[in-house]
C-alpha cells in the first residue's frame, strides 16, 4: 500500500513524545493512576494526531495506511497470543543455568519459524515455571532480548521488519544468507552473559533449590491440535491480496483455537486477554502519534544522513529509533531513506550496490527492538505475562539502566565494530 508522504508540522511530534514520556515515567511515579487511565492517555493523544491528519492535512490515505498496518500488527500479535495460550508445555522447575541456556537457544531458533511473537507467547509461561523458585527480572529481560527480538533475525517470518522487507522485494533467503553472522554473535554473547548471571543467582539460591542431580525433568505438551491453527496463521502471513483476507484468516484461527481448547489448558497457562488488550490500546496510540515523526524523518533523510552515509549510520539510526518506535515502521522509514539517499530505483539495484546498508537497517531494527518494552510488540506482551505472574518487573527507565545498557549495548557495539564500522 502506497501513500503520499505529507509534511507535518514538527510540533505534532509532541503527542508522540508525551506518550513515550508517559510510558517511561507514569508507571514509576503514579503506577495506580497509570493502570487505570493508560487507555485514555493513549487514545486521546492518538486522536489528536488523527484529527490533525484528517481535518488539518486531509491526509486520508496516510491515515488509512497507518490503520491497515495497525490492524495487520494486532491481528498477528493477538492471534499468536491466543493460539499459543492454548498450548501448555509442562516442565519441572529447578532449572539449572545450563538448562536455561539450552531453552533460550531453542527459543532463538524457534523465533525464526514461529515469529518472535509466536515463540515468545508459547515459551514465556514454561520459562517462568522452569525458574519459579528463583525467577527474577533478569530472566524476563534476557528472554525479551533473545527470544522476542534478536533470535528472530534469520527469516522474514522471524520479525515484522524483515517481513516488511520481504514484501518490498527482499528475497526470502537473503535474510538468512546475510544475517546469520550477526545472529550468531548476538545470540552467542547474550547466552554467555545470561549464563554468568544465572550461575551466580543459582549459587546464591542453592539453599532454596534442590540439587540439580536429583531433579528429573519431565516434559509434556498439551493442546497440540493448536499447531494446526498456528500453521494457518503462519500461512496467512504470505496472503497479501485481497485486502484484509490475511487478517481475517488470523482472526478465524484465533477464534477456532479459543473455543476448541479445553478450559483446563487455559487455566494451566493462566491465560486471559489482558496482555492483548494492553498491547492493542497502547500501540493504537503509538501507531497514530508516531506518524508525524516517521513522515518528518522520511522527508528529511538526506539532510540528516548526508549524501553517502556509511552503513554504521543506518545501523545506529534505524536501531536507535526502533528502540522508541515500533521497529516495523521504523524499518520502512529507513528503507525509504536508503532509496532516497542512494537514488536506487528498485530493490534489486539496492541489493546489488548497497546491500551492507540494507543489512545494517535490518539488523539494527531487529536488535535494537529489544532495548525497551515498546521497541517490539512481543516485549510488552511478555512483560504483561510476567506482571500477571507477580514478577516484579522494572519500569521502562529501570529496564534500560539495569539490562539494556550493561548487557544489550555491548552486543550492539560488538556487532557494529565487527560488521558495520566501515
Amino acid at each position: 500500500m502506497n501513500y503520499e508522504v505529507i509534511a507535518p508540522n514538527p510540533w505534532m511530534i509532541l503527542p508522540f513524545a508525551l506518550l513515550l514520556g508517559a510510558l517511561a515515567l507514569a508507571p514509576l511515579l503514579a503506577a495506580g493512576w497509570w493502570s487505570r487511565h493508560y487507555a485514555k492517555v493513549s487514545l486521546v493523544l492518538g486522536a489528536i494526531v488523527l484529527g490533525y491528519y484528517l481535518l488539518g492535512l486531509h491526509a486520508t490515505s496516510r491515515v488509512w495506511h497507518m490503520a491497515y498496518d495497525y490492524t495487520s500488527f494486532i491481528a498477528l500479535v493477538g492471534s499468536l497470543c491466543v493460539v499459543s495460550g492454548g498450548i501448555h508445555i509442562n516442565v519441572r522447575d529447578e532449572a539449572t543455568p545450563l538448562a536455561n541456556v539450552v531453552f533460550l537457544f531453542i527459543g532463538a531458533v524457534a523465533a525464526n519459524v514461529l515469529g518472535t511473537t509466536g515463540a515468545a507467547m508459547l515459551l514465556i509461561r514454561p520459562w517462568i515455571r522452569m525458574n519459579r523458585r528463583r525467577v527474577a527480572a533478569y530472566h524476563i529481560a534476557f528472554f525479551i532480548f533473545i527470544v522476542a527480538n534478536v533470535g528472530g533475525s534469520l527469516t522474514p517470518i522471524g520479525d515484522p521488519p524483515l517481513f516488511l522487507g520481504y514484501l518490498r522485494g527482499v528475497p526470502f533467503g537473503w535474510v538468512a544468507n546475510n544475517c546469520w553472522p550477526m545472529w550468531a554473535v548476538g545470540v552467542g554473547m547474550l547466552l554467555a552473559m545470561f549464563y554468568v548471571v544465572d550461575r551466580i543467582h543459582f549459587i546464591r539460591a542453592a539453599g532454596e533449590v534442590r540439587e540439580p542431580e536429583v531433579v528429573r525433568e519431565t516434559w509434556r505438551f498439551d493442546g497440540l491440535p493448536n499447531l494446526f491453527f498456528l500453521a494457518v496463521i503462519l500461512g496467512a502471513v504470505f496472503v497479501t491480496r485481497p485486502i484484509f483476507v490475511r487478517e481475517a484468516l488470523m482472526a478465524v484461527a484465533a477464534i477456532g483455537s479459543y473455543f476448541t481448547t479445553p478450559k483446563s489448558i487455559h487455566a494451566a497457562n493462566d491465560f486471559n486477554f489482558h496482555p492483548v488488550r494492553e498491547v492493542a490500546v497502547l500501540f493504537a496510540g503509538i501507531f497514530a502519534t508516531m506518524m508525524p515523526a516517521l513522515d518528518w524523518l522520511n522527508l528529511n533523510a538526506r539532510c540528516l544522513l548526508g549524501d553517502q552515509p556509511p552503513p554504521g549510520i543506518f545501523f545506529w539510526g534505524a536501531g536507535g529509533l526502533s528502540s522508541v518506535l515500533d521497529n516495523a515502521p521504523t524499518y520502512l522509514g529507513f528503507l525509504d531513506a536508503l532509496f532516497g539517499v542512494t537514488g536506487a530505483r528498485s530493490t534489486g539495484e539496492l541489493l546489488s550496490q548497497h546491500a551492507l546498508s540494507l543489512l545494517a537497517i535490518s539488523v539494527g531494527a531487529v536488535f535494537f527492538g529489544a532495548a525497551t518494552y515498546i521497541g517490539n510488540g512481543p516485549n510488552f506482551m511478555v512483560k504483561a505475562v510476567a506482571d500477571q505472574q507477580k514478577i516484579r518487573m522494572p519500569t521502562l527507565p529501570e529496564f534500560v539502566l539495569k539490562f539494556t545498557l550493561p548487557f544489550l549495548l555491548p552486543v550492539l557495539l560488538a556487532v557494529w565494530l565487527i560488521f558495520f564500522r566501515g
